[in-house]
């Protein structure tokens, strides 16, 4: 097995982020803050209207990634996440609110499949050894953000609950 250490994201501009890390003897969860421009650019290489872009560029994103660690399976629910911000609850929109507004908009069907690629997904069962992640994609705040994340074990859910926090989550800024 491969020992692999956590790399430094450099962004467009040279600004460096470090990944938040969270380690628990059951699950390890890394998460990235990425800018407007870099998340842009990497929709727009992938043909997204400026239309879509638009309203992309206005969010904040964080790459999440997760590690089951266990020997159980680990259950992802991100409605039982809990983002806030600056003392206030920062609503963090399901996918199925993507999926009207790009349809709404009248988005080409393969673009609307792009962006739902590249979302977290919004529960998932990891088995013990299993890694997967995704974006979440936020409303843009420039105050720290705070997340408690509650996850289900056991086959059936019936196991602990495992409960991450930490406040450490910020959203990136382009400079300007």
């Amino acid at each position: 097995m491969l020992n692999t250490l956590p790399l430094l994201v450099v962004i467009a501009n040279m600004q460096v982020v470090q990944p938040v890390i969270i380690k628990t003897p059951d699950l390890e969860l890394e998460f990235t803050a990425r800018t407007p421009n870099q998340m842009g650019s990497f929709y727009e290489a992938r043909g997204f209207p400026k239309s879509m872009l638009n309203i992309l560029k206005k969010h904040c994103y964080i790459t999440a990634g997760l590690t089951n660690m266990s020997d159980q399976k680990i259950w992802l629910d991100l409605s039982r996440w809990e983002f806030s911000s600056a003392g206030k609850p920062l609503k963090r929109e399901h996918r199925d609110y993507w999926k009207k507004r790009w349809q709404d908009m009248g988005i080409p069907l393969n673009k609307q499949s792009t962006f739902r690629w590249t979302l977290i997904p919004e529960s998932l069962d990891y088995l013990p050894g299993e890694h997967e992640g995704g974006n979440l994609v936020l409303p843009f705040t420039n105050q720290p953000i705070t997340l408690k994340a509650t996850f289900s074990t056991g086959e059936n859910k019936q196991g602990k609950e495992i409960i991450i926090t930490t406040d450490q989550l910020f959203c990136a800024e382009d400079e300007q």
